[in-house]
């Protein structure tokens, strides 16, 4: 028979799973770490995401790279990659043009003020991610960056 009350959570007063508390523990520190840097990198004109595709850009030197590409390597996969290139060509911080060989492919780079936009953020974003594991051992560190590695896998 079925219940007139409505669902409202947990009723069992039990306290919530380990993977519940784990998985919330995580997505919390990553919350709290995407806040941190992007309030670094907003007096630079650029959002989180715009600053990731700038240094995806920036590692792939004046060859560019391929807009899917860009998109394969972003640390948050989005669908609107496109129009985050959009809105850093129109701010003069990246170039786009279709390949000379094959005209369906259109490469991006990062234009000159891109790249000093860039070398200007690195030292502030790598403060900002000393601080927070800075109560980290650097064992700790690694021993992390294992534990979060061996959640990605399928086994």
């Amino acid at each position: 028979m079925a219940s007139n009350r409505r669902h409202t959570g947990n009723h069992s007063h039990e306290p919530p799973s380990s993977a519940h508390t784990t998985t919330f523990a995580i997505l919390t520190a990553a919350e709290r770490l995407r806040r941190r840097l992007a309030e670094v990198v907003e007096p630079y004109g650029v959002t989180l995401q715009q600053y990731h595709v700038m240094r995806i850009l920036s590692g792939a030197g004046s060859a560019g790279l391929p807009t899917l590409v860009v998109a394969e390597r972003m640390i948050e996969h989005t669908p609107g990659v496109t129009r985050l290139l959009d809105r850093l060509e129109s701010k003069e911080l990246v170039r786009r043009v279709r390949s000379a060989t094959d005209r369906r492919l259109v490469l991006c780079t990062l234009s000159a003020e891109g790249k000093r936009r860039v070398e200007a953020m690195e030292a502030a974003i790598e403060a900002e991610e000393a601080a927070a594991v800075g109560g980290l051992s650097r064992s700790e560190g690694q021993q992390l960056i294992r534990l979060l590695g061996a959640m990605g896998s399928d086994g």
